[in-house]
């Protein structure tokens, strides 16, 4: 079988993974053996890959790859999230660029332009891993509309709802302005924004007084229903009981009295605006305050903004300063740092409104989740220090905001019988809500036309959270097959970002619907940055194409690129140098087999000493950085593990084992040799599969025809057996006296085709096991021990033992050489000379640290036995 010269990643990535597909090892079905269970973190289906992708579902891969090799039963489920904000968001855009408003929709119209989108565009991110290599079980694909998986939310909402945990309620929520909908506190991001305060004079009612206020949102003025003072603030004594006027509207307010106030701040003067200020609606209920909206829910001005009616907040804010200040309302402006909330999804700037909403009690939900991770450790964190970060999220946990003021989502299955707030039912169709509207009313004449279901959608997170269950149907039938042998999953691998969003929920869900834990691994990835460190974003169009990485590089060398840096929690500073690390690795790989292949094989020709102890020292070094490899993915260092496998292939396989056991030029090999190196590379192979599959399938096929059985993909994992660790001390010995010849060769000028001499006092009692490789990889025609030192010879030492290369055949200057190591010994001589002075100055030695006078001391020891060495090499050619 002739092999490519080149290897070609495009021709055979596509090649193996159409194999891969149609002998359907990716698929998974419940059986005898243990499973091993991933669910990918579902990404948006709108979505395209990024290097965050890339990155995640690498490592997921190169678990699932290496647990199907190990002998489970693997089955990593794919899907995607329908994205309720940001899904929306682009239908909206693009029915908005077609000359369609969604206000002239109707719901179904609608969900109609949304599925079309989703048809178009979603499911494009899972075939762009499919060129990653992902070896997802894509007959379980899953999407978070899917009929089945609606009904599992719907379902848990409604057994919520009748557990008393999901309650409706008219509270002051966060509100995205773009999206038009309200978040959860967790999807806010605080961001530190420079902007001005703004002093406003609030004229005192019958009086000439002024009172002062500090406010960084002046456009709010036309929803004040107070001004409070601290009652403790002896400036306001003489303003208790009295009112003030706001200015531009001349709406009257009373001055009320709250400790809430804070004297430091600004004026010691707070305006009280209830419907839009968590804080100030705390303090409108205490005092009774009427309750002011001035707010479009698109952040514009309705009519209490008189004459800004229809005006963006941010428009308003600069010309409404002018207006303060025409009418002499404006005192003075300063520039004032502020956190201002904004949203996840659109960036837009969040403003706090108050409204109908549904909310899930979390306060006993959350109780498990805390208990697993931070008590009994169940499941584990990786790396553990983010066990801090879930600590305060779930020890400050509030009510969880489960609307949304959307249609693209699951709809809440609230069903309004009445004009009242409360005249609902709950229930997961239509038909059990009516048996129940009746019941309620005890009015059997009630028709499902009588009811009216709530328009607002559920919070995406709110489907994902059931994700490992549903995924599996265990939500809908906790008896099926499925799910009581895949769940629980074992490992979750994911961002650190979405550790509250997704992955502390997904642990309340699995508690609170299955009673146990839904996964016993998260391992947390980090954020893939450039080399300024800067988070990778379109807008910066610092985050290259993936797909074009993988054409440029091949999967496996961007795959190896990745993971070489990728250490669990940590980011990447991302280059594309990465890569082409990973595609030299590829191409080293590929050079090494053809190399093998290359060779001639013999079966008649008796097996070199050398070749023997090459193969018994690389089982013994393939054994151990088993073991490292074993060790490093239990405590999921993914990276280091391929580190590990790195240099055992380039160093030890490729720069140590196959010059060891390589024949002389035009030789043939001899075959019990041969087969040994075609076992160790298969090895190898094995190895590198989870990281490398496209390169490692290629080659195991063509060192032999193998049935679809046979493939590499279902191969076993190298067996850990004992080794013996003295080889593997001992051969690095003999690295160093191998680069004391080649030194001494390199130096002066000594072919390698000519054969030399080599003697040796072995002080140290080295090993002389390898001393057939020392005689190969340096060309040695005799290489005896010795008792003294051989005059008229060129030497180098290896700890404390001596080596000498006599001079014969004229190959060497001897003049030249005596020239050179005399230039060399003034040298080193002067270096000691200044090395003493140093040790021999009293106040040097007293003050210097021990670290320091230990470093110095041993510059003169190695000085010392330098010059000692040189002197004997100038004598010996005398």
């Amino acid at each position: 079988m002739s092999i490519p010269a080149q290897f070609d990643a495009k021709t055979i990535e596509n090649k193996w993974y159409d194999y891969w597909m149609k002998n359907n090892y990716f698929h998974s079905e419940p059986d005898h053996r243990t499973p091993y269970t991933i669910v990918i973190p579902p990404p948006n289906v709108t979505g395209v890959l990024h290097m965050g992708h890339m990155l995640n579902n690498t490592i997921q891969d190169v678990l699932i790859r290496r647990a199907r090799l190990k002998g489970f039963n693997a089955c990593w489920v794919p899907g995607t999230d329908h994205a309720s904000i940001a899904t929306e968001a682009k239908v909206v855009a693009k029915l908005k660029a077609e000359g369609i408003n969604k206000n002239d929709l109707t719901r179904e119209e609608f969900l109609a332009h949304a599925w079309e989108w989703t048809d178009k565009y979603g499911g494009v991110i899972l075939d762009q891993l499919k060129k990653l290599g992902a070896s997802c079980d894509w007959e379980r694909t899953k999407f978070t509309m899917d009929p089945d998986m609606s009904a599992s939310v719907i379902k848990s909402f409604v057994d919520l709802y009748n557990k008393g945990l999901i309650y409706r309620g008219y509270r002051m929520v966060n509100w995205d302005p773009e999206a038009k909908t309200t978040l959860s506190d967790e999807e806010v991001i605080y961001e530190e924004q420079q902007g001005k305060l703004f002093f406003l004079n609030y004229k005192i009612e019958g009086t000439e007084e002024f009172l002062t206020i500090a406010t960084t949102r002046p456009e709010t003025i036309f929803g004040d229903t107070a001004i409070c003072i601290n009652p403790n603030d002896e400036r306001f004594t003489h303003l208790k009981g009295k009112s003030a006027i706001v200015p531009i509207c001349g709406r009257v307010i009373p001055i009320i009295e709250d400790e809430y106030v804070d004297v430091e701040f600004g004026t010691g003067c707070l305006k009280v605006t209830p419907a839009h200020d968590v804080n100030d609606k705390a303090l409108g209920e205490k005092h009774n305050l009427e309750i002011v909206d001035i707010f479009n829910e698109d952040a514009t001005l309705n009519s209490f903004g008189l004459h800004y009616q229809g005006k963006d907040r941010f428009v308003v804010r600069t010309e409404i300063a002018k207006e303060l200040e025409e009418i002499g309302a404006l005192a003075k402006t300063e520039i004032h740092l502020n956190k201002v909330g904004t949203s996840e999804r659109t960036k837009a700037v969040i403003e706090p409104r108050l409204s109908d909403q549904w909310f899930l009690k979390m306060e006993d939900l959350v109780k498990p989740a805390i208990k697993s991770v931070l008590e009994t450790g169940e499941i584990k964190l990786h790396p553990k220090r983010f066990e801090n970060t879930y600590a305060h999220w779930l020890n400050n946990i509030r009510d969880w905001n489960i609307s949304r003021q959307l249609w693209w989502g699951q709809q809440i299955p609230a069903y309004y019988y009445g004009d009242g707030k409360e005249d609902f039912v709950v229930a997961e169709n239509i038909e059990d809500a009516l048996k129940l509207a009746q019941e309620a009313t005890n009015n059997k004449q009630l028709t499902i036309n009588d009811l009216k279901q709530d328009v607002d959608a559920l919070d995406t997170w709110f489907s994902s959270w059931l994700w490992p269950m549903s995924v599996f149907g265990g939500i809908m039938d906790p008896e099926s097959a499925d799910y009581k042998y895949y769940y629980p999953t074992n490992d979750l691998v994911t961002g650190p970002d979405i550790l509250f969003f997704w992955v502390a929920r997904m642990i309340i869900a699995g508690y609170e619907y299955a009673g146990e834990k839904p996964f016993t691994n998260v391992y947390l990835t980090g954020l893939v940055r450039d080399k300024q460190r800067r988070k990778m974003s379109k807008s910066l169009g610092n985050s290259p194409d993936p797909l074009d990485l993988i054409e440029k590089f091949g999967a496996d060398g961007v795959r190896v690129g990745l993971l070489l840096s990728a250490s669990a929690g940590n980011d990447i500073m991302f280059d594309e140098e990465l890569c082409l690390q990973g595609k030299s690795f590829t191409n080293k790989i590929w050079n090494a087999f053809k190399l093998i292949k290359g060779w001639e094989v013999s079966e008649t020709i008796p097996q070199p000493e050398s070749s023997k102890v090459a193969i018994e020292w690389y089982e013994a070094k393939l054994q151990q950085t088993l073991v490292d490899i074993e060790d490093n993915f239990e405590k999921y260092r993914i990276s280091d593990s391929l580190m590990a496998i790195y240099k055992l292939v380039w160093d030890d396989f490729c720069s140590w084992f196959l010059e060891m056991i390589k024949p002389a030029y035009q030789q043939p090999i001899d075959k019990i040799t041969f087969d040994k190196a075609i076992e160790m590379l298969e090895s190898n192979l094995k190895l590198l599969h989870p990281f490398m599959p496209f390169l490692t399938e290629e080659i195991w096929h063509l060192i032999a025809d193998r049935t679809a059985e046979e493939a590499l993909i279902v191969s076993i994992w190298p067996e850990l057996k004992p080794f013996n660790a003295s080889l593997i001390s001992d051969f690095e010995n003999t690295i160093e006296v191998i680069s004391g010849i080649r030194t001494i060769r390199k130096d002066k000028n000594i072919p390698f085709k000519d054969a030399i001499e080599l003697k040796a006092i072995n002080s140290e009692n080295i090993s002389t096991y390898f001393d057939s490789i020392v005689t190969k990889l340096g060309n040695i025609s005799a290489f005896e021990y010795v008792s003294a030192k051989v005059d008229g010879a060129l030497s180098f030492r290896v700890k404390s033992n001596e080596y000498f290369i006599p001079i014969s055949g004229g190959n060497i200057d001897v003049e030249a050489e005596i020239a050179k190591l005399t230039a060399e010994l003034v040298y080193t001589q002067g270096f000691l000379k200044s090395v003493q002075a140093k040790l021999s100055n009293e106040k040097f030695v007293a003050g210097a640290p021990e670290k320091v006078l230990a470093n110095e001391k041993q510059k003169e020891a190695d000085a010392l036995a330098k010059i000692a060495t040189i002197e004997q090499s100038i004598a010996g050619l005398k």
